[in-house]
């Protein structure tokens, strides 16, 4: 399992031992951006206890997309079958995993899903739940894909799947990354899986989300969105004899 992370001192230690004691057979990797609060410390003594624990420190903050790539890039030179992604706060439970192992028997991407009946979200404010559930609604409708939760952190990929996706190309770095690996699965002909989760909010530390944020993601997503939109126009008239 990838855990990117940036000043998440307070989290590392307890979510990589839930982790560990749930699923004792799954290797961590926690890819560290240079965090100023002691973070890559923690890491680093998680490491030198455990020979199942790895850690990939990075010099400064670059984003969540260009963390898991570099997560992901070392897992596949590692010869991993199974990779995964989950938020280092605890609003992913460790716990939960095996839904994913078992949803990713049939399948190609498995997501954690707050969306989709039986998952849920503890402690989230309306106005960030109606904020979640409208983009993803719009992501949906945008880029006509059939995943209602395209936007969520908690993850399983075959390796087959990620050698698919020309993650060399990939140029999102921020939280649009998410989406940008689902249209992609689903783009290559590959079975996306949703799986419902509960969804907690962070107790300790702040979160990275913000409004500016969500605000930056939804105009990429409309403006890559368009693009497809203009491009699949464009091939249906080419197809049909049409200039």
């Amino acid at each position: 399992m990838v855990l990117p992370t940036f000043n998440e001192v307070d989290n590392l230690a307890w979510i990589v031992g839930r982790l560990r004691a749930c699923q004792p057979s799954v290797d961590v990797l926690v890819v560290d951006d240079g965090s100023p609060d002691g973070t890559g410390a923690v890491a680093d003594a998680l490491t030198a206890a455990d020979p199942q624990v790895h850690v990939l420190h990075r010099s400064a903050k670059g984003g969540l997309g260009a963390a898991y790539l570099a997560g992901f890039a070392w897992a596949l030179a590692e010869g991993y079958d199974v990779i995964g992604e989950m938020d280092a706060d605890g609003s992913h439970q460790p716990e939960q995993l095996g839904r994913l192992l078992v949803g990713l028997m049939d399948a190609d991407l498995v997501i954690g899903s707050r969306w989709v009946p039986g998952g849920s979200i503890v402690n989230w404010p309306w106005q960030r739940e109606l904020l979640s559930r409208g983009g993803n609604l719009y992501v949906r409708l945008l880029l006509g894909i059939p995943v209602h939760d395209a936007t969520a952190g908690f993850r399983l990929y075959r390796r087959t799947t990620l050698e698919k996706l020309r993650l060399e190309s990939v140029r999102s770095t921020g939280y649009v990354f998410q989406t940008d690996l689902v249209a992609r699965a689903l783009h290559a002909g590959l079975t996306v899986r949703e799986v419902p989760i509960e969804f907690v909010e962070r107790v300790r530390g702040e979160s990275k989300m913000s409004p500016q944020i969500a605000a930056e993601s939804l105009g990429r997503i409309t403006r890559w969105g368009l693009g497809e939109r203009v491009a699949q126009l464009r091939t249906r008239a080419t197809r049909g004899g049409r200039p």
